[in-house]
């Protein structure tokens, strides 16, 4: 039996996912979506080298092409959403029939008129046992447990039955590691005073949150709140693509295959000098700040008209060397991924090698290295980070040659 989603971007069709008997998945674009000149992007990984869409669909086994692979949670929080919608966590098409009101950007994923979705028995009994408990109906990727949330006036978060319309996602303290959202509000703040555009963050107590569910123990008290950039201030989907979805990458792959470089020559070509700027800024915060974790799934770009690919908002920013002593870099820079190779020298053979300009660079990394350093030092006693964490980062800082 085949199964069929409408794919939009907000109200626009674009095409169809179609489960194939036997378990196969593929997406074909519509004909007036292909055809029309001033249609609004749906990813970089469906355009050829030379610029035209790539209509030819192409099946895939047991998943989801990978722009929409990207699109569904990972971890923790997919296993969770999942049991809550009476589906396997390795179902994709069915995650997507389940979270594709509320997924991150501005897709939208629909059952298609006249389909329905087909699912083994004891699929539908779970399904139908878990109906009063009302799935939390929304997508963000990611391993860390997140939220969509709507931020009350008195500063309180609520997290929505339906999961849509949230405007804020809540990442709450993880149950390996200690102080997690102190440590990410402590690197977004400082991003921020430094000129790096990242969203709005607040730091919450749990006791604020409404609706939370039970995931155990968790090592800490307090919630990151941080405001969605894919969403408007009267709740308008603002289309954005992870770099996993622009590289055609599936999530576990996100560590793999793509390099530091390929990511500076794409956003050169695409959004020239201020994307590149922005671009060499964020990855010297990152070396600077010691985070091992900026994975192809943590960089993005966002499509504000539609069409016009600008480098995200930063996002995800945290220190990962106190938890991980001597942690490397997530992807290469040019041939290593050790923090302590990653001098100017190295910056200026990133810019030969990529074809980017050489002072744009060179200045861009200089400059961000100088500032991080600052900023650290005037705002880290006023971070709610304990001083084995602040010792790592100092020692860490005072290492890099940057």
């Amino acid at each position: 039996m085949t199964s069929v989603l409408d794919i939009f971007l907000n109200e626009r069709r674009v095409g169809v996912l179609t489960l194939l008997p036997g378990g196969r998945n593929l997406f074909s674009f519509d004909e007036s979506y292909a055809d029309d000149p001033k249609r609004p992007v749906l990813s970089q990984s469906y355009f050829s080298a030379e610029g035209d869409l790539l209509t030819p669909p192409k099946a895939y086994s047991g998943k989801v092409p990978p722009f929409f692979s990207n699109l569904l949670p990972e971890g923790h929080l997919r296993a969770y959403l999942a049991e809550r919608g009476g589906i396997k966590p390795t179902h994709e098409f069915y995650l997507l029939y389940l979270l594709g009101e509320d997924l991150p950007g501005a897709v939208i994923a629909k059952p298609a008129k006249g389909f329905s979705l087909p699912r083994k028995k004891e699929e539908q009994e779970r399904s139908e046992s878990k109906e009063a408990e009302q799935p939390l109906r929304f997508s963000l990727a990611g391993v860390q447990l997140k939220f969509s949330a709507l931020m009350a006036r008195n500063g309180g978060l609520t997290i929505p039955a339906s999961g849509m319309g949230g405007n804020w996602i809540v990442k709450l303290p993880s149950p390996a590691y200690d102080n997690i959202p102190e440590n990410e509000y402590a690197m977004m703040h400082m991003a921020a005073e430094i000129g790096i555009p990242v969203p709005e963050t607040k730091l919450v107590p749990l006791s604020d949150i409404v609706g939370l569910p039970d995931f155990g123990k968790l090592r800490g008290k307090q919630a990151l709140a941080v405001k969605r950039f894919d969403r408007t201030e009267d709740g308008k989907r603002i289309h954005i693509e992870d770099f996993a979805q622009v590289y055609s990458v599936f999530p576990e792959k996100k560590y793999e295959g793509v390099s530091f470089t390929n990511i500076a020559g794409m956003v050169w070509t695409l959004t020239g000098e201020e994307g590149l700027r922005d671009f060499i800024r964020h990855l010297a915060f990152t070396i600077l700040t010691g985070n091992g974790d900026m994975h192809l799934k943590n960089w993005s770009f966002i499509y504000r008209d539609g069409r016009t690919p600008e480098l995200s908002p930063a996002y995800d920013l945290v220190s990962t060397i106190p938890y991980i002593p001597g942690d490397k870099l997530a992807l290469k820079f040019l041939n290593t991924k050790d923090m302590m190779l990653c001098d100017l020298q190295l910056f200026e053979k990133l810019a030969e090698k990529a074809g980017l300009p050489k002072k744009l660079v060179l200045d861009a990394a200089g400059e961000t290295a100088e500032k991080t350093r600052e900023a650290w030092k005037k705002n880290k006693a006023h971070y709610a980070l304990p001083s084995e964490i602040e010792e790592v980062i100092d020692g860490h800082m005072s290492s890099v040659v940057l």
